[in-house]
C-alpha cells in the first residue's frame, strides 16, 4: 500500500511538471519544470532499485545539462516582441501525433504478458566502479580529457566576446570617421 503511494507520488512529480514544460510559454519556466521531472525520473529509477542509474540521472542531466540549459537560456537576450499566437493548425496535427503515440504505446503495453518476479535490487554501483575504473579506463580518461578542451575553449570564447578582444587577442578598436 505505502510502494503504491510512494509509485504514484513519484509519477506525479515526473508527469505534471513535463506537462508544464509542454505547454509553458515562458522558457525559463520550463526550464525549471524539467528540473521537477527529472528529478522525479531520478526518484523513479531509485524506487525500482536501480541505484547508479538515479545519481546518474541526478549528476548528469540535473547536475550538468539542466544547468547548462538554464544558464544559456538566462545569458542569451531574446527579444519581447509582441507574441505570436498560433491558430488550431499548429494544434492539431501536434495532438494527432500524440493520440497515435500514446495509442501504439498502449497497445504495446496491453499486449505483452508481464510474468513478473519480485527479486531483492542489487546495487550495481561496486561492479559498475570496478569495471570503470579497470576495463574501461581509457574511454573515461578521453572523455574526460574531450570535455575538458570544451571547457576551455568555451571559457576562451566568453572571455574574448566579453572583452570586446579579436580572435587574436587585441582590442577591437572602432575608427571614428
Amino acid at each position: 500500500m505505502i510502494t503504491d503511494l510512494i509509485f504514484v507520488a513519484l509519477a506525479l512529480l515526473t508527469v505534471v511538471p513535463a506537462v508544464w514544460v509542454a505547454f509553458s510559454p515562458n522558457i525559463v519556466h520550463a526550464g525549471f519544470a524539467l528540473l521537477f521531472t527529472l528529478l522525479g525520473a531520478a526518484g523513479l529509477y531509485a524506487f525500482l532499485g536501480a541505484d547508479f542509474i538515479a545519481v546518474t540521472q541526478v549528476m548528469v542531466y540535473v547536475g550538468g545539462v539542466l544547468v547548462l540549459v538554464l544558464f544559456t537560456v538566462m545569458m542569451t537576450r531574446v527579444p519581447q516582441q509582441g507574441r505570436r499566437r498560433h491558430g488550431l493548425d499548429h494544434y492539431v496535427p501536434a495532438a494527432v501525433l500524440s493520440l497515435a503515440v500514446f495509442g501504439l504505446l498502449y497497445k504495446a503495453i496491453t499486449s505483452v504478458q508481464w510474468n513478473a518476479r519480485a527479486v531483492p535490487a542489487q546495487p550495481t554501483t561496486a561492479e559498475i566502479g570496478v569495471n570503470l575504473m579497470s576495463n574501461y579506463i581509457f574511454p573515461f580518461e578521453y572523455v574526460s580529457l574531450v570535455l575538458l578542451a570544451a571547457m576551455i575553449g568555451a571559457a576562451i570564447l566568453i572571455r574574448e566576446h566579453r572583452n570586446g578582444d579579436g580572435p587574436d587577442g587585441d582590442r577591437d578598436e572602432e575608427v571614428a570617421s
